[in-house]
Formats: structure tokens, sequence, C-alpha cells
């Protein structure tokens, strides 16, 4: 099948391997092989690629650190006609990576062209055993302060299964603080080196899992999925402290009442009548 053909440039998203350079489409490899550019986060692991199907289509560096810089002039070179592909350090672009600024500019001016292909993922999910009917994706978590704890209560109060990167050094430490949260007893996958010789599935409850990497963090390129859990009412006191975590970050009282009813299935009259309450004491 052709590509759609503009009198502009084109754009093209395309996946790479997230381990075995056999992954990979026989579309992906054609449209590597005749845009103008590769526009790649890591050089070096697109080069290896390249080199192993023998493509030859000169590759340069984009990244977290000079996206901004270099989506300006890349738009105009699409604006001009050039045809570019951006792939990610692995797997699908714009997923925890920069891609989706220049996606969401040159898609103002030129057809942006997504490719189906590899993604750690939904191979993580594929291969978890849990439910994949509704999943949520994280990325990777902030390393420290509220934001973490923040997002980390968030998914031990979500009710579908939860995916994650986590660095292998973290990875202990992480399971651990959602034990401590609540999810202790639910359902854990750690996915490593996915599609790679070493590729494994720990699997356990997320108390199990935390005692077993403690003290001897595993290598590679981790994935983590979290059992979704059944929602457990808050007691008065959480409720209380959410309000009170809420309005000390300067949140409104409607807006801090809105906030902790989404997380409590509470009334945001009532919270607001208690945080008010609150506030006055």
């Amino acid at each position: 099948m052709k590509e759609r053909t503009s009198s502009s440039g084109e754009l093209y998203m395309v996946p790479t391997p997230i381990g075995n350079l056999e992954d990979i489409t026989l579309r992906a490899l054609r449209i590597l092989g005749s845009v103008e550019r590769i526009l790649a986060e890591d050089t070096r692991r697109t080069r290896i690629l390249c080199d192993h199907h023998q493509i030859r289509t000169p590759v340069i560096h984009f990244d977290d650190n000079n996206a901004k810089r270099l989506v300006p002039g890349l738009v105009e070179e699409l604006r001009a006609g050039a045809r570019l592909a951006l792939v990610s350090d692995a797997g699908t672009p714009c997923i925890s990576d920069p891609g989706a600024l220049l996606a969401r500019e040159a898609a103002r001016v030129v057809p942006v062209v997504a490719l189906p292909g590899a993604s750690a993922v939904t191979t993580a999910l594929s291969g978890s055993g849990l439910a994949g009917e509704r999943f949520v994706f994280e990325g990777f978590l902030p390393r420290k302060g509220t934001e973490r704890r923040r997002r980390l209560e968030a998914m031990v109060e979500e009710r579908r299964t939860v995916i994650f990167f986590e660095s292998p050094q973290r990875l202990a430490d992480t399971l651990a603080e959602l034990a401590t949260m609540g999810a202790g007893a639910r359902g854990g996958v750690v996915a490593r080196e996915l599609t790679k010789l070493f590729e494994e599935y720990q699997r356990g409850s997320v108390a199990e899992l935390a005692a077993r990497f403690a003290g001897q963090p595993p290598r590679g390129e981790i994935v983590v999925l979290l059992e979704g859990g059944e929602f457990a009412p808050p007691t008065q006191a959480q409720v209380e402290a959410m309000l009170d975590e809420a309005l000390a970050d300067g949140l409104g009282l409607k807006q801090a009442s809105r906030q902790v009813a989404e997380r409590t299935r509470r009334s945001a009259s009532e919270l607001y009548a208690l945080a008010l309450t609150r506030r006055q004491e």
C-alpha cells in the first residue's frame, strides 16, 4: 500500500524494537529507508538498528535537551516538502519521550503518519496475566516529593491495571511504598528485559515482590504492573487529611473540595462545608 502523498512534507512516527532487532515491520523498514532523515532519541541505538537492516538514511539527535530548539526548524523543513521519520529510544514514539512536541507542531502544517509497532507497555500487559480490558499508563514516577506521593496514592486507589516504568535501583523502594499505602496484597508483575535474551516476568503480591527485590535490584529495563483494586471508602480522618493537604498546597475551598471528592466519591458540597470548618478552626 502506498503512503499518502502531499505537496508539503510528511512526518512518520516509526516504532522500533524494544529489544529484539527483528521486531520491526516491513513498512517501518521501508519508511526508514526512504525518508530524508531519521530523528532519533538515541542515535547509537538507531544506527545499530539501521546497520542491521542495511538502512543508510542519515540519523540526527533529537531528545528532551534539544527538542524545543530544533522543532521550529524541523517544522519549516516539513512545510517545504521534507519527509522525516521520528523514532524513540525504543518502542513507539511519544510514549515517555520528547516526540509529542514535534508531532503536535508538525500536525499544524503537514500530515503526521503513525505506524503501528513495538511498545513495552502493551508487550508487558500482554504477558502479565493481569486484566487488560482497562488499564492506565503512568510513565516514569517522580523521584521524590509531594507529586510522587500523590501519584502513588492515585495508583493504589486505581481500579484499572496500572503500568509504569521504574529503574532497577528504585524498584524495591517503590514496591515497598505501594505496599505501605495499602496495595501490599494486590497482585503485581515486574517485567524485565522484554524481548531480549534474559526476558523474565516476576509475579506475586506487591509485598512479596518488594521483599524479593530488596537488597538485590534486577538488571535491565523494567516495566511494573499493578493489579487494579476495589474501591475502599476512606475514613473520616483520611478525608480530613486530604483536605488539609490540598488547602496547604494553596488550592481554594471549591477546588480542594472537588479534588478530594473525585478521590473519595464523597459529595463536593459536603466536603466544601468540611473544608470551610477546618479552615476556620
